[in-house]
């Protein structure tokens, strides 16, 4: 059955939510109604693509479904405060079913993964209008789950796990640069499924098969008259793995549509609701912190509406907005991230930017995010070959539909790369603004996994702390560490070092040598081309910089500036370094 989706906006309070509507062809729609609850945090950030595939599976078994972002996540409206986020989210669930009913659904199902599971126990427990409940890896309790949480972000965090824990003795908690709040903490502590006593007529629950924790609970269910199917599958750890190695958890989508094929269902006549303006434009108003009133859309950049991409502005019915300054800022993906970036803190940015007059889209290249994968292309590629043209065309969507003249590119990791090799390539872009990048030269067919020029760098230094180690030669001896691999590694960085001083050399006698980082940027600044880096300190990319760039990056001066910021891992996770970055990044957008 083919499934139609598209974005939409909703409210849930005072506040807009987005989310995906996805709805199989109306000969084939029932009554029934699908509302998927996301994990929390970092899973989230992981799960974009499984979460997607859930949707579409639920929808092609005649189901009307949405997948929407909770308040103060994802493109929906809000922030981190010192409310009871449990309790918002909730609410939030309770707003989706209600936007459902005014597509003619009459029944429900709650469709929750992880902590999203747990939430959506907590809605069904109150509402006999949800007829299913189905749980993908469910957290079962909330004073388990904390602790889970803060043994993640103890072991993740830079600091050590008892400066970690600190900042949990007053009582919040922020793991991989996602925020609970203590009245969120406090009442997730107090949550217990089975202690809810839930009554919900069905449910599937799909526990994960290397660590399953459920069993009890789907015992519990089918005690108080619940017709419960347990099963333990794989996939949950290639769901939730890191962004650019997630895997669609194949076997759970088959097992959560083969349910709902089962489950009875009627015939829903064609739909004669409505829907509210703002979900028909899909755009909203939201307020930032100091007042500024703002519009975003949900919108393709291109006419086979395969580039997706969230634009922020000032609303354009404000007299401000017609003097408003006519600079575009264009966010990359961070890598194998979504639109709203690592930790959210694209978001972040485009509303910070947006209020103070620039108009900023964030795209997700062909494959990431919420954008189609091109035919032939695997999906979910860091450094997709297509790249070029996608930004190419967001830049010109830019200036033929809103007019900007004056464009910034902008991104981490590999869309520091892309934003870089964008203007490289000579597509009209003024400024590139570029956080941690791990590498300047991409050969199309390589893959993460090979030995890549970051890793040439990184590891020598690595290996060089740990050449007295009786632990580490025992690793070399049993095979665990591939001994070839390693040398290699030492030749590549031994050649990229005296590369750097040939490079330095033929840039003086006006000779250009291919991959030469310093010759491109020198032309960059020639062509008037602003370049600005933002390292966390430690992080490879700079020295990698140092080596491909050479003498030149001194040399160019102000064109090419280069900023480093204590206390930051890769993605900026934590709070105060990520402060940094955003002012940092701010100060260095074009006035």
């Amino acid at each position: 059955m083919s499934v139609s989706t598209r974005p939409m906006y909703f409210k849930s309070g005072r506040q807009s939510l987005f989310g995906w509507l996805h709805q199989p062809d109306e000969s084939r729609r029932s009554d029934l109604g699908i509302v998927v609850c996301k994990p929390f945090g970092y899973e989230a950030i992981c799960a974009h693509g499984s979460i997607r595939a859930f949707a579409d599976a639920c929808a092609g078994t005649g189901a009307t479904v949405l997948r929407f972002d909770y308040t103060g996540t994802g493109d929906s409206s809000g922030s981190d405060t010192d409310t009871n986020a449990v309790d918002q989210w909730c609410d939030d669930i309770r707003a989706a079913m209600d936007a459902l009913r005014r597509t003619g659904v009459t029944r429900f199902g709650l469709f929750g993964i992880r902590f999203g599971a747990l939430l959506a126990g907590i809605v069904a427990n109150a509402d006999p209008s949800v007829q299913h409940l189905i749980a993908v890896a469910p957290v079962v309790s909330g004073r388990r789950y904390l602790r889970e949480l803060r043994a993640f972000q103890a072991t993740a965090s830079l600091e050590s796990a008892s400066n970690a824990d600190a900042g949990d003795l007053q009582g919040e908690l922020e793991i991989t640069g996602f925020h609970l709040s203590k009245a969120s903490v406090e009442r997730l502590g107090r949550i217990d499924l089975p202690r809810l006593q839930l009554t919900v007529p069905n449910a599937l629950i799909l526990d994960r098969e290397d660590l399953p924790g459920a069993k009890a609970w789907s015992d519990d269910l089918i005690k108080r008259g619940t017709q419960v199917q347990y099963q333990a599958l794989p996939g949950f750890l290639e769901m939730v793995a890191t962004p650019h190695a997630a895997q669609v958890p194949r076997v759970m989508v088959n097992a959560a549509a083969e349910y709902l094929s089962a489950a009875p269902q009627q015939l829903s006549p064609p739909s004669h609701h409505a829907a509210p303006a703002e979900e028909r434009a899909a755009s909203m108003q939201l307020m930032t912190a100091d007042g500024a009133r703002l519009l975003e859309r949900a919108l393709f950049v291109d006419e086979t509406r395969t580039l997706f991409a969230i634009t922020t502005e000032i609303d354009p019915s404000l007299p401000r907005a017609r003097t408003a300054r006519r600079h575009g800022v264009v966010m990359l993906n961070g890598g194998a991230t979504s639109h709203i970036g690592p930790n959210r803190m694209y978001v972040e940015l485009a509303r910070r930017w947006a209020a103070r007059g620039y108009f900023v889209l964030r795209l997700d290249l062909a494959g990431l995010g919420d954008s189609a994968t091109r035919p032939g292309q695997s999906g979910n590629e860091v450094y997709p070959p297509g790249a070029l043209d996608d930004v190419s065309a967001a830049i010109n969507f830019l200036r033929r539909e809103f007019g900007v003249e004056h464009v910034t590119l902008a991104g981490l990791c590999a869309g520091a790369y892309h934003a870089l090799r964008s203007a490289i390539s000579g597509l009209h872009v003024n400024t590139v603004l570029l956080v941690n990048p791990l590498t300047f030269y991409w050969k199309q067919g390589s893959k993460l996994s090979d030995v890549q020029d970051a890793e040439v760098l990184a590891i020598p230094g690595i290996y060089a702390e740990k050449v007295l180690s009786f632990k580490s030669w025992r690793k070399v001896i049993s095979g665990r560490i591939n001994l070839w691999r390693v040398l290699m590694i030492f030749l590549r960085r031994a050649m990229m070092t005296a590369g750097s001083t040939v490079r330095d050399m033929s840039r003086l006698l006006k000779i250009k040598l291919p991959q030469d980082l310093g010759w491109e940027l020198q032309s960059l600044a020639e062509r008037g081309v602003r370049v600005v880096f933002l390292f966390a300190r430690g992080d490879v990319g700079r020295d990698l910089l140092r080596v491909q760039g050479g003498s030149a990056v001194r040399s160019i001066g102000d064109r090419c500036r280069v900023h480093v910021i204590d206390g930051a891992d890769h993605i900026f996770s934590q709070g105060a370094a990520r402060k940094e970055l955003l002012t940092l990044l701010t100060s260095e957008l074009p006035p």
